[in-house]
């Protein structure tokens, strides 16, 4: 299934924010374009994910609500260098003004669909699941988990309100890992999922044993997971209640390793902070779009 982003008033302010950024005081060189009207199209520049293509034509349609817009790639297809991706046609100054913040994020989410696909396609057949970190660009996290959606991959918490994790300072200050669970269930206002981050096998089978919904498995071996978690199945069956594994902070060059062990997710920041921009142009031409 195609992933979509839902219509969104604070995104579309989010958009506009992101034009009045470049635009300041007005485009300068608006003056020599005057009305005229442009046609243009996208090309992919080398091979990849393509993603943020209707963004792209919510940017322009903001300066041009009568702009003419044709998708030619959904978000999540791959595409070859040389492809064309989309077509544009309306107000020549509109489509110049509003180019480079469409083309810079339409570059940098492909980016992230492209690396995440590429781990993905590393776990086909594993049966394991890619899910992203909370390591975000600050006011690009929607988006840039859209992407890693884009690629194949899945998505951890949203924010803090999503689920809680309790992680190495929360279980000292709490004073352990049952006492701190217990003080979170106490008091959430809503259903939420609890998640230990385990950075020891003893860790890990106490915070099953305390009724964890998930367990982060920290810098394990594939060699430590796959003697690791057949104990933690046989915990979570004697609590009768299932409990998701994931392996953080691993090797990438072992996917295979890590998703041979019986773990559910791997969870990785990498697409999002390690991937590089998708290369992705656009083309102007004379004519419309019928021609």
């Amino acid at each position: 299934m195609t992933p979509t982003l839902p219509p969104s008033p604070a995104l579309h302010q989010q958009l506009q924010a992101w034009l009045a950024e470049d635009l300041g005081r007005g485009d300068l060189s608006a003056a020599a374009l005057g009305d005229r009207r442009g046609r243009a199209h996208w090309l992919a520049k080398q091979a990849g994910v393509f993603c943020g293509g209707g963004l792209a034509g919510q940017l322009f349609k903001i300066l041009d609500p009568n702009l003419e817009f044709r998708l030619l790639v959904a978000d999540g297809e791959p595409v070859a260098a040389g492809q064309r991706l989309l077509e544009l046609e309306g107000g020549a100054a509109a489509l110049v003004a509003a180019e480079r913040t469409a083309l810079n994020l339409a570059m940098r989410l492909s980016g992230i669909a492209t690396a995440t696909a590429a781990l993905v396609q590393e776990l086909a057949g594993s049966g394991v699941r890619l899910a992203d970190t909370r390591k975000t660009s600050p006011g690009l996290r929607l988006l840039e988990k859209y992407a890693v959606r884009c690629g194949g991959g899945t998505n951890h918490r949203l924010g803090l309100d999503d689920a809680a994790m309790l992680k190495e300072n929360h279980l000292a200050w709490a004073g352990g890992i049952g006492a701190a669970i217990a003080a979170v269930r106490a008091a959430a206002p809503w259903p939420a999922r609890v998640i230990v981050e385990a950075e020891t096998a003893e860790e890990a089978k106490t915070a099953v044993a305390a009724g964890a919904d998930g367990v982060l498995l920290d810098e394990f071996s594939p060699e430590a997971l796959s003697a690791l978690v057949p104990q933690l199945r046989a915990l979570a069956a004697q609590r009768r209640a299932p409990v998701v594994l994931e392996a953080s902070g691993i090797d990438p060059q072992q996917l295979r390793a890590y998703a041979a062990s019986g773990i559910d997710l791997i969870s990785s920041s990498a697409p999002v902070t390690r991937s590089p921009w998708l290369d992705l142009s656009m083309r102007f031409s004379a004519g419309s779009l019928e021609d």
